[in-house]
């Protein structure tokens, strides 16, 4: 699993987003963004090259809102951190939004270092549990499976069970025991409450935090201001509807949060405009269905509707995120009754539309 996006939004500047906060901070840097909260950004090894992290006083240390990659870059991000802008402080506790590498990855090292607790919602630490206890293993034949479905080669399978198992190379060691973040909890953090507000689709059980007192809000990958988180099917859950799950999460938030908020997300820069991001989302994905309902017209695998669904080009780097959003959009115009699904001799899923969606 992870983070990204492939689709139509990569570069979007959105109509009625406003960012005040100037240049993104360097690394081991920190911009004060609003009172007691610290943006400072790590680099990632990837296309999409960073991950803001946040830092909120808490009294006498701080309250760390994710960690960055399991990797040198990172941890000289943090040493620099540590030693400048967080002025020595100790670390209290570690906060990460979801089981992502690059929300995760020191999350073990922070808090080891710090004897920091580890707090999270229970569904992002047992599947991050989960799939750190799957790093070195064989890849498993259910996953074959999946993805021959889909319409991958075999050279793109092997490549597939040659890379399996790669989570833990990416992530320190969990530690053993977590404090669990739920729905409406309410989080003291020095003098300011945060209110615990949980999104689904990109990940299972996603936390936000939200400031209620001067409208902070801390977003997570749930809310990005240019690009559209991926939604995606994986093998272990392989009739999964993320996809329901994203849609219904962001009309609720869409209903619940205030139009004023300062957004901080995990990637961009932070924004104002948070209901218009919503429903710029909503109608990103309608309107993809839309084509894709165009396009299963003809019977078509899932690695034939990537042209419907994604404005670039789809290579080997992005092909399993390309694969689990297009069968996300497939499960759920499936679920919808919209689509119909046979399989052939070969194993390989075919999808249509069906005659009361035509």
């Amino acid at each position: 699993m992870a983070d990204g996006a492939i689709g139509d939004e990569a570069t979007t500047t959105l109509r009625g987003l406003t960012y005040p906060s100037g240049p993104p901070p360097e690394a081991g840097q920190a911009v004060e963004v609003a009172p007691g909260v610290l943006w400072l950004r790590l680099p990632l090894p990837m296309t999409l090259n960073h991950i803001n992290v946040y830092a909120l006083a808490d009294g006498d240390g701080w309250t760390l809102v994710d960690t960055g990659l399991k990797t040198s870059a990172s941890r000289e991000g943090w040493e620099a951190a540590f030693a400048g802008p967080l002025g020595g402080k100790p670390i209290k506790r570690v906060i990460c939004t979801h089981m992502h590498p690059d929300h995760i990855g020191l999350a073990g090292w922070l808090c080891a270092r710090f004897d920091a607790p580890l707090l999270m919602s229970r569904l992002e630490y047992v599947t991050a549990r989960m799939l750190l206890a799957d790093t070195g293993q064989p890849a498993p034949d259910s996953g074959e499976v999946f993805y021959r479905a889909a319409g991958w080669n075999d050279e793109q399978i092997a490549r597939w069970r040659t890379g399996y198992g790669g989570f833990g190379k990416a992530v320190a060691a969990m530690p053993a025991a977590y404090l669990r973040l739920s729905e409406n909890d309410v989080l003291r953090i020095g003098d300011d409450d945060w209110r615990v507000v949980i999104g689904e689709g990109h990940s299972p059980e996603h936390v936000c935090l939200w400031r209620e007192s001067d409208g902070v809000l801390l977003s997570g990958d749930q809310i990005l201001p240019r690009i559209s988180s991926n939604v995606s099917v994986w093998p272990t859950e392989p009739e999964g509807d993320p996809l329901g799950e994203w849609l219904r999460s962001l009309a609720a938030l869409k209903a619940r949060l205030p139009g004023d908020l300062f957004v901080l997300p995990s990637h961009g820069e932070p924004f104002y405009g948070v209901t218009t991001r919503l429903e710029a989302l909503i109608r990103g994905h309608e309107t993809a269905l839309k084509r894709l309902e165009r396009t299963l017209k003809t019977p078509s695998r899932a690695v034939d509707v990537f042209s419907a669904l994604f404005a670039r080009p789809v290579g080997d780097e992005v092909l399993s995120m390309a694969t689990g959003e297009a069968i996300a959009h497939l499960n759920y115009l499936a679920r919808e009754g919209r689509v119909r699904r046979s399989r052939d001799e070969a194993g390989v899923d075919w999808w249509t539309l069906t005659e009361a969606a035509q």
